[in-house]
């Protein structure tokens, strides 16, 4: 190919990586040599042997993909992953995250697959088994949702403050019997009422630190009910276990750590004859588009989800290039909807 558009090997190798110096005639003779020839450019693995890289990012995913693909906040902050790295010619490895305490706590993708960069999309501890995996291996990792993780990049969002700010909202309405519904608290994910004891242990920070919000608001929950991951059923079933007391116990207000799981709720209130929001308050997390929900909008603490995946992967180009990249907290916002509502009086 070189040879028919009369250039050496070096320029041809030049004209498809776009590195380097030359002019853009000679690109077009090469690439216009190569269009005849019906030649799509140079070996992909070749290129990853002379350079040493895979071309592909790990992304551990915080739960089995399944799940994981019918999140849309999972969803969006893929899109905005991939629509970073795609320009950059990087690829990405899906891998599922711990489903249960049956799972191992490693996939075995983590310890043998061929990658540049991990992410890691769970809100660990430094002593998470996959992080400590990704780390003999000297893979680096950027963490997302992750907090405080010394000489590990975490990008992440100002979540504690958002349900502060949201749960004193509720107080600001009159409610003073306020439960919430959490995120799993770790790898040994349940459906049920939480404990002290198993509020304690919590691993996963993103269920720990949402609910710190809510005692950061003076706030402490009537109850907390743990879910095994975010999904609509699951905020539907905390629902029944919340709202099926009298009047005179049961919470007035719930605050759901995502709005999937807050979506549930409210259908779950529905089920059990209760209003929305003149019986029951009902606030998530998230800022997603729920047309489903209508005539509801839901109170929620809007995140920005894609620009995060973004971030996350501006990161990434910057650990390949040899930079230190900074953590990042992106800012959240509250969003009043009709789901919340003063106190009912009695």
């Amino acid at each position: 190919m070189a040879s028919a558009a009369g250039v050496s090997v070096s320029t041809a190798s030049l004209a498809f990586s776009g590195a380097g110096p030359i002019a853009d005639a000679t690109r077009q003779r090469v690439l216009d040599a190569a269009a005849a020839l019906d030649y799509s450019g140079p070996n992909p693995l070749g290129r990853q042997l002379r350079s040493g890289r895979s071309g592909i990012v790990g992304v551990v995913v915080g739960d089995a993909l399944r799940r994981s693909f019918r999140d849309p906040v999972s969803v969006q902050l893929l899109d905005g992953l991939v629509d970073t790295l795609g320009p950059l010619g990087l690829g990405v490895l899906l891998i599922p995250g711990p489903t249960g305490p049956d799972q191992p706590p490693v996939d075995p993708l983590i310890e043998s697959a061929a990658m540049d960069v991990a992410v890691l999309i769970w809100g660990g501890t430094l002593d998470d088994p996959a992080l400590q995996a990704l780390s003999r291996r000297g893979i680096p990792v950027v963490v997302v949702e992750g907090h405080d993780l010394p000489g590990v990049v975490t990008i992440g969002i100002d979540d504690r403050a958002g349900v502060a700010e949201l749960t004193r909202h509720l107080v600001d309405l009159g409610h003073e019997r306020i439960a919430t519904v959490t995120l799993p608290f770790g790898p040994a994910r349940r459906s049920a009422l939480a404990d002290a004891d198993r509020i304690a242990g919590i691993t996963w920070t993103i269920a720990g630190r949402r609910l710190d919000g809510v005692h950061d608001a003076g706030v402490t929950p009537t109850a907390v009910y743990e879910t095994p991951a975010s999904l609509v059923e699951h905020g539907t079933a905390a629902a029944h276990a919340l709202l099926s007391g009298p009047a005179a116990t049961r919470p007035t207000a719930v605050v759901a750590q995502s709005d999937l799981l807050a979506s549930g709720v409210v259908l779950g209130a529905r089920e059990l004859g209760l209003r929305v929001p003149q019986d029951v308050s009902v606030a998530g997390f998230d800022g997603l588009d729920l047309p489903w929900l209508a005539p509801d909008v839901l109170t929620t603490v809007v995140q920005p989800i894609a620009e995060k995946g973004a971030t996350v992967g501006r990161a990434i180009e910057a650990l390949l290039a040899g930079g230190t990249p900074a953590d990042a907290v992106l800012p959240v916002e509250l969003r009043t909807g009709t789901t919340t509502g003063p106190a009912p009086r009695g």
